[in-house]
């Protein structure tokens, strides 16, 4: 049977939002983002990070920066004994039409196929009305999280299947309704 996932936003997700972070100094992440991607995994589910990086299209960052970002992201994770099982990032303009670019689900489909994910028993959690949108395409269900721009997206009338506070009250609500399966 194929795995379940948690698809987490980067950006005012995981991490403090940076208007187009493009050092991995500027990484900090949000407090109790390990913790829960600890939680998550407990849980039995797969971690997958899926981010839009228009940045690099902009040309504020090149590609090889960028996975020193990951990189860095994934040392900050692990000195909290939390691991992510992929990193997928779209580096296109929104206006692109690129697959991969939220709200389209290219990225989940490739992580789908890349780790042996059932889309529509999994969850996306991100503060944008792209993530939300992407998981419902993929038919997976969604959590809006009022971190980085999470109140904007619910004042705009963002929807969402639940609203949580952060990405630890997020793990709290995934684990409630896994329970009650």
């Amino acid at each position: 049977m194929s795995h379940r996932a948690v698809f987490l936003d980067r950006d005012g997700t995981v991490n403090v939002e940076v208007n187009y972070l493009s050092e991995p100094e500027q990484l900090a992440l949000l407090p109790g983002a390990a913790a829960a991607i600890r939680q998550m995994k407990r849980l039995g589910l797969k971690v997958v990070v899926v981010t839009n990086q228009s940045a690099v299209a902009r040309g504020y960052l090149s590609e090889q920066k960028l996975s020193h970002i990951h990189k860095r992201l994934r040392e900050m994770l692990a000195e909290h004994d939390a691991h992510l099982d992929a990193i997928y990032y779209c580096p296109e303009m929104p206006d692109s039409g690129s697959p991969c670019r939220k709200p389209r689900i290219g990225m989940m489909r490739q992580a789908a196929e890349d780790l042996d994910i059932d889309l529509k028993r999994s969850y996306v959690v991100g503060d944008m009305a792209s993530d939300m949108e992407m998981g419902r395409r993929a038919g997976a269900k969604t959590i809006l999280v009022l971190s980085g721009y999470g109140e904007e997206t619910r004042a705009q009338g963002g929807q969402a299947d639940h609203v949580a506070s952060d990405l630890s009250a997020a793990a709290r609500w995934i684990e409630s309704d896994l329970k009650g399966e």
